[in-house]
């Protein structure tokens, strides 16, 4: 655990001295709080619209945050992470083979899987930061509003575990190749294929539909949006985190046999 460790500092370091970081957690706070206001904005002109009209009381009182805000917020942000997390992790190899740092790692006294949980946690942790400073959005709605809390906590640990699961696609996609850009084109090819499998499923049939669903993410993630953390969306989300970070330890170990 120690070797894990020493590599995930060193990592997180590297992440950091990288003015790549700095401009992509400052995108990803903006986008956010554009999204945040027009959504915000957009709720109140629907409730003084609706508590305008004679007798739309009670409609106006179902207009919630959660549907409204919450929920839009959350998926727009989780479309922002498909994009970003692959320039995050697209040095995580790629530069190791480029700056010839590569080979000096994998004959180290530290085992591949190490390597590979190191910079997995590195990288998560860099995007954890990125989903907490986010967080900040559902403070001021606790503080102002009344959103359901539950809903929203479930909300944001989904994001962080759709986070954490295009990071182990990332890091899978820079460990097979030494071109950065290469790395961050076949991350977000990746990452995006999870977002769309689904859409052809309703006319895939009884047997394949049901499959392209469970691939995606975007229909476990909906779930947690919603406030439903069943043990189903868990499983995926670790075995998604689990198998690609195991792809990658096999894609990082097939160095030393070429």
């Amino acid at each position: 655990m120690r070797n894990v460790l020493a590599i995930a500092g060193r990592e997180l370091r590297s992440i950091f001295t990288s003015p790549v970081a700095y401009v992509v957690l400052t995108g990803f706070l903006l986008l956010g709080g554009w999204f945040f206001f027009n959504l915000v904005a957009r709720f109140n002109m629907l409730v003084q619209m609706y508590s305008s009209f004679q007798g739309a009381g009670d409609t106006a009182e179902r207009l919630n945050l959660n549907d409204f805000v919450v929920a839009p917020l959350l998926h727009n942000l989780a479309v922002v992470l498909l994009i970003v997390v692959p320039m995050i992790t697209m040095r995580s190899f790629a530069e190791e083979k480029r700056l010839g740092t590569y080979e000096l790692l994998l004959t180290s006294p530290v085992g591949t899987g190490q390597i590979v949980l190191g910079k997995l946690l590195a990288t998560g942790a860099f995007v954890g930061l990125m989903v907490a400073g986010s967080g900040i959005f559902g403070v001021i709605l606790a503080i102002w509003g009344n959103p359901e809390i539950q809903v929203l906590v479930s909300g944001y640990v989904g994001l962080l575990l759709v986070g954490l699961t295009f990071v182990a696609i990332g890091l899978f996609a820079s460990s097979l190749t030494e071109n950065q850009i290469i790395a961050a084109v076949v991350g977000l090819v990746m990452t995006l294929l999870l977002f769309v499998i689904a859409w052809p499923a309703d006319t895939a049939g009884d047997i394949l539909g049901p499959v392209l669903r469970h691939l995606a993410v975007t229909e476990h993630f909906d779930t947690m949006v919603r406030g439903i953390v069943s043990t189903s969306t868990l499983v995926y989300f670790g075995t998604m985190v689990a198998g690609w970070a195991f792809l990658t330890q096999r894609s990082v170990e097939s160095i030393r046999w070429r």
